[in-house]
């Protein structure tokens, strides 16, 4: 890529990353109205977890071989990352139309794997692109730009399950008809704000080297796999700090998402599906008013992290976040009040709006800018290995040693976080030595 990049106006960044807000507000969908319709559709509560697999192995399988391609791509129509986006977003949107027609517990998982796909093969040249376009300075605005989004489309997901149930009554064959209205909203904004980046972002050309070389380079099929691969082979050891942490971390956000509306419904409601549907569903509403306050305080907090992260290390800006997030974990399952779940859930917020973006400003200054798009879908395996170990093992886990009881996964999540957060203050960059060492020295 051009070494000399030109700084970005704020509205500039913005516009780039305003495709990240339909993307995520497909995820918002998959974290808090997958398990609900699966529940509507009879599945047992040690069940969710091995159907909730489609998204940890599309992750693993799509972002490191659609981030490897795209370090290899340029077209100069569409440029280098947007060709992805745009794939993904047609896929995402037609899988979101069809899924409330889900007539069978397996054809919505089946559904899931294909949203998976359509969603990661978006997303993950998205993280490449921030590291693209802009200088360092204002690489902690793009990606907080980004976690920002993420908290605007899954608010706006979240606040759909809350609102259309209240408005949108009766069943359209195996679902709720709210769940038609939540699912169609959400193919238009996918698509939209795709597009919309994409008309409102110039992708920086390949100088004429590096054209020269992708020209020239032999092509197969194998490629992708061949760099994903090397690149792993040759990984800073950051990276590999960076995994342990998400080990945790992401195990534990795959148990919020998987029972956070079961955990209100019996805290709160004390309801199950099968004991009262009716406070069951409106335990599900809630949860969605519930997870999309979390997003509120998300996109509220994003920016405020931009300048904690330029003016202190972003390690102790994760770690504090990753402590107020378990510490509302901890919390959570224990509150009859359906009201102050809301003061318990705004700790997540907080750590959500850092996992969003702040572990990239950790290992980007580590990452050589001609592997940016293969990095960052390494970095998506890490995200999806734990959550992958999560589909396998944890229903077990919950069946054998926490009682089934959903309550008991969210304060397992919050030790997990506790311990992720532990492992990111012990975290230790390239750059951060070499700070280490200017400092003894003028010492």
């Amino acid at each position: 890529m051009q070494l000399n990049k030109p700084k970005l106006s704020f509205w500039q960044i913005l516009h780039m990353n305003v495709g990240f807000f339909g993307i995520q507000y497909s995820f918002g969908l998959q974290q808090s109205a997958v398990t609900p319709i699966y529940d509507f559709l009879g599945a047992s509560p040690d069940q969710i977890p091995i159907l909730h697999l489609a998204g940890p192995v599309t992750g693993l399988i799509v972002q490191p071989i659609v981030g490897a391609m795209s370090d290899k791509t340029w077209s100069p129509k569409l440029g280098r990352r947007k060709p992805y986006f745009l794939i993904g977003a047609i896929l995402c949107s037609l899988t979101l139309l069809a899924f409330p027609f889900s007539s069978s517990l397996w054809m919505a998982a089946g559904l899931l794997w294909i949203l998976d796909a359509g969603n990661n093969t978006a997303m993950e040249p998205y993280r490449a692109l921030i590291a693209d376009q802009l200088v360092e300075e204002q690489q902690p605005l793009g990606f907080q730009m980004q976690s920002f989004f993420t908290g605007l489309g899954q608010t706006l997901s979240n606040l759909s399950l809350f609102i259309f149930p209240l408005i949108i009554v009766g069943k359209t064959g195996s679902l709720p008809t709210w769940v038609y209205a939540s699912f169609f909203l959400g193919a238009f904004c996918s698509i939209a704000s795709i597009l919309w980046s994409m008309s409102k972002t110039e992708e920086m050309p390949p100088t004429e080297e590096e054209l020269l070389v992708l020209r020239n380079e032999k092509r197969s099929v194998f490629d992708p796999l061949i760099e994903i691969f090397a690149a792993i082979k040759d990984m800073p050891s950051v990276m590999w700090q960076l995994a342990l942490i998400y080990l945790f971390q992401w195990y534990a956000l795959f148990c919020y998402w998987q029972n956070s509306s079961k955990s209100i419904a019996l805290s709160v409601w004390n309801a199950t599906p099968s004991s009262n549907e009716a406070a069951y569903s409106e335990a599900v509403s809630w949860s969605g008013l519930v997870n999309g306050w979390y997003n509120i305080v998300t996109f509220l907090v994003a920016f405020l992290l931009v300048g904690f992260a330029k003016k202190y290390n972003p390690k102790y800006v994760h770690a504090i976040c990753l402590v107020l997030a378990a510490i509302g974990f901890l919390w959570f399952p224990h509150i009859a009040n359906k009201h102050v779940l809301f003061f318990a859930i705004a700790g997540f917020g907080i750590g959500w709006a850092s996992m969003m973006g702040i572990p990239y400003l950790m290992v980007i200054k580590d990452i050589p800018k001609e592997r940016y798009g293969v990095y960052m879908g390494i970095i998506n395996m890490m995200i999806v290995i734990p959550m992958i170990i999560q589909t396998l093992t944890f229903g077990y886990i919950l069946k054998n040693f926490l009682g089934n009881d959903p309550r008991n996964a969210i304060s397992f999540a919050g030790v997990l976080l506790i311990i992720a957060a532990v492992c990111t203050l012990l975290l230790r960059s390239k750059n951060e030595n070499e700070l280490g060492q200017n400092t003894s020295q003028v010492l």
